[in-house]
This record gives structure tokens, sequence and C-alpha cells, in this order.
């Protein structure tokens, strides 16, 4: 909804919000996307759902992935040489904060694809009504504040219940605790997007039996109740998208890696499962994977800063299943051929981290084993006690740049893997 069509504490909250934002950004304060948003939700506590009025909402959620599926939607959505601007909070703020920002700062944007936090799912499609839903996965993550998994579930299906086929949930079928929620919704495209971490998903949401995989096979089952993966409209293939029919459509991702071909594959059925908005038809298929195709790097993730004299490319891993993805795609870049670079490896433990590190554990390093390692970061001890225990030879640089040096002294590039607040840094130059 435009600022003309609101009453006049929307108004005052629209004005708080561009107002505190641009302050922000002016005193260095932050990039200008959540204490406006902060400031006009306490003017206006329904200003979310009064800017979303009148548009074309998509929603993504999940506990990775998120920020590389939003961006590929909003290209997927975005016609070559198109006027249409869709209102996206780039920035990965996906709280309400966030969101509210986002909207203001495209007044008029008919569509908008928002990141959303997996807390704040049921709000969000409580207060934009959207026309399509994307469940990405569950999984451990932030394990001082995030509530368990199957309690982080049971939410999205009491969310969802309550939609009509006017929302299109795209969900991974993959996933037994994302299958769970969906189901609840009257209208759901599957999709075989893989799953890279199982382990918060062996016992099953519904009724706690234990969830059964198939050997040799994507197909996954309760033991005691009918919670089974579901027959899909799409599958991530070899060759490319395998469609329920049969056929096969060609898919080329700019990204590396496994885990984005299948948020490629998740944002592009999205996109086409989408309804017109601003007189523009939504894509196929087709045309969504071809404008995802040149994607190559969304908000900094496997980009390449110089750092101290030293092209590091920047990869983010936030949680086991985050780190498994990352290492997936290490062993495939090597069977592939490409030099395996010195890795560091940095780990903090701030608020935006979550402050219990224990989650180390539960990452396989002992897959890094033969490469060159440096530890950093502000827990880079309690990395380093979890590599020895891996028997992974390693360094240990409290400095995150002096790290970046440590591990380019041979004059070649570096990979780097770091969790949320120590990739920020990184990449920001901090």
């Amino acid at each position: 909804m435009t600022a003309a069509g609101l009453g006049w504490r929307s108004r005052l909250a629209v004005g708080a919000v561009r107002v505190a934002n641009g302050a922000s950004r002016r005193l260095g304060q932050g990039s200008g996307t959540v204490a406006g948003g902060r400031a006009g939700l306490a003017i206006d506590p329904s200003l979310l759902a009064r800017l979303a009025t009148g548009r074309r909402v998509a929603i993504v959620s999940g506990t990775n992935g998120k920020t590389t599926t939003t961006s590929l939607l909003v290209r997927a959505l975005t016609p070559a040489g198109s006027p249409t601007t869709v209102a996206t909070n780039t920035t990965g703020a996906n709280m309400p904060a966030g969101h509210v920002a986002a909207l203001v700062a495209s007044p008029g944007a008919s569509r908008a694809v928002l990141e959303v936090d997996e807390g704040y799912l049921a709000r969000l499609v409580a207060d934009t009504v959207p026309d399509v839903v994307v469940l990405l996965n569950l999984s451990r993550d932030q394990l001082d504040r995030v509530a368990e998994v199957r309690m982080v579930a049971d939410a999205w299906r009491e969310a969802l219940a309550g939609r009509g086929p006017e929302t299109v949930v795209v969900a991974n079928a993959d996933d037994p605790l994302v299958t769970y929620a969906a189901r609840a919704a009257t209208s759901v495209r599957w999709v075989g997007a893989g799953l890279v971490w199982g382990a918060d998903a062996v016992g099953c949401p519904a009724c706690g039996g234990r969830v059964r995989t198939d050997s040799g096979g994507p197909g996954w089952a309760c033991d005691s109740c009918d919670l089974a993966r579901p027959p899909t409209t799409a599958e991530l293939a070899d060759d490319g998208v395998r469609l329920d029919g049969g056929e096969v459509v060609a898919m080329r991702v700019a990204l590396p890696g496994r885990f984005n071909r299948a948020n490629a594959l998740m944002a592009a059925v999205a996109a086409a499962a989408s309804a017109p908005a601003g007189g523009i038809a939504a894509p196929t298929l087709t045309e969504a994977l071809e404008r995802i195709a040149t994607v190559g790097e969304v908000a900094g993730r496997f980009g390449v800063v110089r750092r101290g004299g030293v092209d590091a490319r920047l990869m983010l891993a936030k949680n086991p299943a985050g780190w498994t993805a990352i290492l997936d795609l290490l062993d495939e870049e090597a069977r592939s051929g490409r030099p395996s670079p010195p890795l560091v490896l940095a780990v903090n433990a701030r608020t935006a981290d979550g402050h219990d590190p224990s989650w180390l554990w539960d990452v396989p390093y002992e897959r890094l084993a033969g490469r060159q390692v440096v530890a950093t970061g502000d827990r880079c001890r309690d990395l380093a006690v979890r590599l020895r225990y891996a028997e992974v030879d390693h360094v240990t640089d409290t400095d995150p740049a002096s790290a970046l040096r440590r591990a380019g002294q041979g004059g070649g590039s570096v990979d780097v893997i770091a969790n949320y607040t120590a990739f920020r840094d990184l990449r920001e130059g901090r």
C-alpha cells in the first residue's frame, strides 16, 4: 500500500522509519534496516500488515539458505529490462522490523519477497497473506536462543493450516520436519531438493516414531504413522531438473555446490507458482531458471575479497548443516580437479551467532584431514580443540587478519569458512 492510502498513524510510522534508518546510515550505526522498522512498529503495531496490503508477497524461511534463495527468487521474478521493482530485505534483516523497512524502501513495488526468520513465519503469514511460502529446511541453530526444531515445525504447521488455496507452499519433500509442517496447507508444490543434514529429523514430528530412509534412494517414511516423502513436482537431478512427468529441464547455476542448485530449484518453482503482479505474469520454470543462472554471489557469499594482501573466497557456515554443506562443496571441487587452497576457519560466539559453540562437535571436521588449516575468531581455541580431536593438523591465530596472512604466505589465494559475525567482519574489513 502506498503512503497515500494509509491512515495518519501509519503515515507517521512510515516517516519515523525513514528518519531513523537514514540517521542510522549517516551515523555509521548499521545499514539502516532495523532501527527504523522498530520505531515504525512502536508507533503502529499493525504497520507491517498495512504496508503489505495490495502487494503480492512471497516469504522464504528455513534454517539454511534463506538469504540466497530470497535473492534468487527476486531475480527469477524480475524480467530483463523491466522497470518493475521487488521489495526485499536484501541485507538479511529477517524479522518484522527488517520487513517493515524493506516495504517502506520500495513504496511502489507491487511484489515483495521477504526472507523470514523461522520463529517469525507464523506472524508473517498472518500479516502479509502471502501468495507463496517457501520452506527450505529445519535443523538446530543458535542453541542458546532457538527453540527445539520440532516446536518450530509445529508452529509452521499451525500457521499454514488456516491458509486457503490462494497461498501456495513450496516445500522441500526431503526434510521430514518441513513435510510435516507443509502437509497442513491446502496447496503445496513438493520439491525434491535434498537434505544435507538429517540428524534432526530422525524422529517423526507427527507421532514420535522413527523416520527411516530408503537405501540408495531419496525416499523416507515413519515406521509408525503415515508421514512419508510425498510425490514431487520437481526433483534436483545430476542432469538438471526432473519433472513429475519425466521431462528433464536443463539448469545452469553460477553459485557453487549442490546446496545452491537446490536453492535455485526452490526459487524457480516458487517463481513459477507466483500470482501475477503489476500486470506482469509469473515466469515459467524454464524462464525462472534462465534468470537465476548468472547470479554468482549473494550478500558476499562466495565472493573474493582482498585482505592484508591476500585474496580470500568467503563462505558462510553458521551451524552443523551449513558447515556440512560447505564441506560437501570442497569435496565436490576437489573431485572436479580444482586446487585445494589453504583454509581459514573463523568462529565467533556473539549474540548474532549464538553464545553456545557446542555445535562444533556435530560438524564432521574429520573431512579436512590433509588440508592446510588455520583456526581463528573469538572461539578459535574451542575450534582448535575440536580440530585436534578430528586429527586435523592446524595452527591457531586469534587475529583473523593475521590468520589470513599466515594461510596465504605461500602467495596464493585462500578459502575462508566463517560463521555469521566472523563472516561479516571479514567481508567488511573490520
